[in-house]
């Protein structure tokens, strides 16, 4: 049997699935280097004269460094808790789903994730205001507990794997539960810690939604957030706009592009296991 004659549907999806992908991004690229008027010209052809300074005025409407220092400030604490925080949570319930309490905190935190945001959206912005964490710090908190159901789902999955004599093995030389999870569980915990890490980055740096409904500081305004400077009440100005999506999507891209290989290998494991 000929194995190309037989793989033609799935090379026929690849293609259709990477034209999917890259169009957009085409498209993307040639309205940021045009200017309005070869824009009206036509959209889909190649800048006949490339307008580099559309990111340079693009860098200066949105504040761009100031944007970009609150959104790494934010994904970096994010992440930090997260990791920290997160893991902890999940290797107390993953070393006692035998007793009813930690079983049920199980599935309480996983079923979190069937709660559609808009539900909780208003509360939310009543409590945070309430209690003056309308900024960075209530935003950095909130992302670490609406991370918490999915990390913890496959931060258990993966402890499981987990041999329990190591932890026996600490035991028995004198460790605590506190070092033994730090100096035995937590390094073995580095590939999915990666994954968790990454996903964190992606969401905390890309979201829109929290950030607008909870900052009420336009200083601490991130890079999603920004773009709303280029949406007039009549017009929008397209070139400039996806100049500045550029910007701000090219640090997660690059880190995706570097890191995809730890989000496939420790989803997959953190779900089997």
């Amino acid at each position: 049997m000929n194995l190309r004659k037989t793989n033609w549907p799935v090379q026929i999806l690849i293609f259709l699935g990477s034209l999917l992908i890259l169009f957009p991004l085409y498209l993307t690229i040639t309205i940021a280097l045009k200017d309005p008027q070869q824009m009206a010209q036509s959209v889909l052809s190649w800048p006949s004269e490339i307008h580099w300074e559309n990111f340079s005025k693009a860098i200066e409407m949105t504040n761009f460094f100031q944007a970009f220092k609150n959104s790494a400030i934010i994904t970096i604490c994010t992440v930090v808790l997260t990791l920290l925080t997160n893991s902890m949570v999940a290797y107390a319930i993953a070393r006692n789903m035998h007793k009813k309490f930690f079983k049920f905190l199980y599935y309480y935190l996983v079923s979190a994730m069937f709660i559609p945001f808009p539900i909780i959206m208003l509360p939310i912005v009543k409590q945070t205001s309430s209690w003056g964490m309308d900024n960075q710090i209530g935003l950095i908190f909130l992302y670490v507990v609406y991370g918490l159901s999915f990390n913890i789902f496959v931060y258990v999955g993966y402890i499981k794997s987990i041999p329990k004599e190591l932890e026996e093995a600490a035991t028995m030389d004198g460790a605590g539960t506190w070092k033994t999870f730090w100096k035995v569980i937590f390094p073995l915990l580095t590939p999915i810690n990666a994954t968790v890490a990454i996903l964190t980055a992606l969401w905390a740096w890309n979201d829109f939604m929290l950030p607008l409904i909870i900052l009420s500081d336009k200083d601490q305004a991130t890079l999603p957030l920004v773009q709303y400077v280029f949406q007039g009440q009549f017009s929008t100005d397209y070139n400039l706009a996806f100049s500045s999506y550029i910007l701000a999507l090219a640090p997660m891209i690059i880190v995706y592009l570097f890191a995809q290989k730890w989000i496939i290998n420790g989803v997959t494991k953190g779900a089997v296991k």
